[in-house]
């Protein structure tokens, strides 16, 4: 782990390489789950959603159907917790910056956000807060107890154990909020047009962001009203929009995690594989999960690496996630240390109670072939250069 950045020597705009291969859909059976992201809009939210004209089967109408009823459900629910709550969010002075967790999908940021998270001085958004940002104030404690039975035990793209409480990525919760998220890509695959704007804020238009922006607000606010102490926001897609964050946050601390290009792309399409399958409106399209993977991986790269150099002196740390998976511990004690996080001593038995747990899970394995590889390798050489990652090991 280390407060500066790796060398960035590679960190220019790669030249131009040959396409990856297509990913291949295995025969593997995709767990099914009875939750789906767009449940978490309300009526306008659909009709936006709809208004862009996303890809639809008849063999998904089932999804469709059950989110016009939650729909409508969240718009009323929405509606009587601003009324209860809303001027209270309004008034909340947020004391403590929040914590970003950066790092391209597959890259540890969600084994470091569930151990950081066990620190009782911090806090976070979970699932049921995430997918129902409009009204978990108002419905959380009755309803995530009654309807925990919907949700499968396990994610499917790397078998984490999942509940209404699991902390969760923020970006679910502007997704179905503000619909200013690249995480409605399920339902527009292939067309990264519609979403890839929403990744940085600054390429947005101008009512745009000041509606996202609004809405993360909101978010942290809302939590600050829950419990005291920094929230730990954790969405790969922050890592795009370092310049916004401390535009709204200058005080915000960050973590950036990086992990082996090679392994990243092979659970990234594995992450697309399963969450497209259990999330999409319309037919799947894996013949374009390869070349998209790899363009906003190397988009992640390059504009974090352009704007790190924002974040204020001792307000930022980097982690290799090898080093991390190796010394789980020790490297949270460091990372409070360094970034001056209080509740280390309360926080450290914890920590060692859950990593002590790891020799049970089981990480998926992928198998990756040489043409793969050497494709990675070559289009990927900058950034294997600038992490120190061996070529050919």
């Amino acid at each position: 782990m280390s407060s500066s950045s790796p060398s960035s020597s590679g960190s220019s705009t790669p030249p131009a390489s040959p396409v990856l291969p297509a990913a291949e859909v295995s025969p593997d059976k995709v767990p099914k789950s009875r939750v789906y992201l767009w449940h978490g809009l309300s009526v306008s939210g659909l009709v936006r959603l709809l208004s862009l004209k996303p890809q639809l089967s008849w063999k998904y109408a089932d999804r469709l159907l059950t989110t016009v009823f939650m729909s409508g459900f969240n718009s009323t629910m929405n509606g009587l917790e601003s009324l209860i709550y809303g001027r209270k969010v309004s008034q909340v002075q947020v004391e403590q910056p929040p914590i970003f967790i950066l790092g391209h999908w597959r890259s540890g940021t969600t084994m470091l956000h569930n151990l950081i998270t066990l620190n009782p001085q911090l806090t976070f958004l979970n699932l049921y807060q995430c997918l129902f940002p409009g009204h978990f104030l108002l419905t959380e404690k009755l309803l995530a107890p009654l309807t925990e039975p919907l949700l499968p035990k396990k994610r499917p793209m790397d078998n984490v154990e999942v509940s209404w409480t699991s902390p969760q990525e923020d970006e679910v919760a502007l997704a179905v909020h503000s619909l200013l998220s690249p995480y409605i890509m399920p339902a527009f695959q292939g067309r990264m047009e519609v979403y890839e704007r929403f990744l940085d804020p600054r390429d947005m238009t101008e009512s745009e962001r000041s509606r996202w922006k609004d809405c993360l607000t909101t978010l942290i606010r809302k939590m600050a009203l829950i419990k005291p102490g920094s929230v730990v926001m954790k969405s790969p897609t922050h890592t795009y929009r370092v310049p916004t964050l401390l535009e709204m946050f200058p005080n915000a601390k960050f973590i950036y995690i990086y992990r082996d290009p090679r392994a990243v792309y092979q659970s990234t399409i594995h992450l697309r594989k399963m969450m497209f399958a259990d999330n999409t409106l319309g037919p799947l399209r894996p013949d374009t999960w390869s070349e998209e993977a790899i363009t906003l991986y190397e988009k992640s790269i390059r504009l974090y690496h352009e704007s790190r150099h924002l974040i204020p002196a001792g307000n930022l740390c980097e982690v290799k996630f090898e080093d991390f998976e190796a010394a789980p511990r020790e490297t949270l004690q460091q990372l409070h240390s360094t970034l001056g996080l209080p509740g280390w001593a309360e926080a450290e038995p914890l920590v060692t109670s859950e990593v002590s747990k790891f020799s049970g899970y089981r990480k998926n394995s992928y198998r990756m072939d040489a043409a793969t590889r050497e494709m990675l390798e070559s289009r990927l050489k900058w950034v294997f250069d600038l992490y120190g990652y061996p070529i050919n090991s």
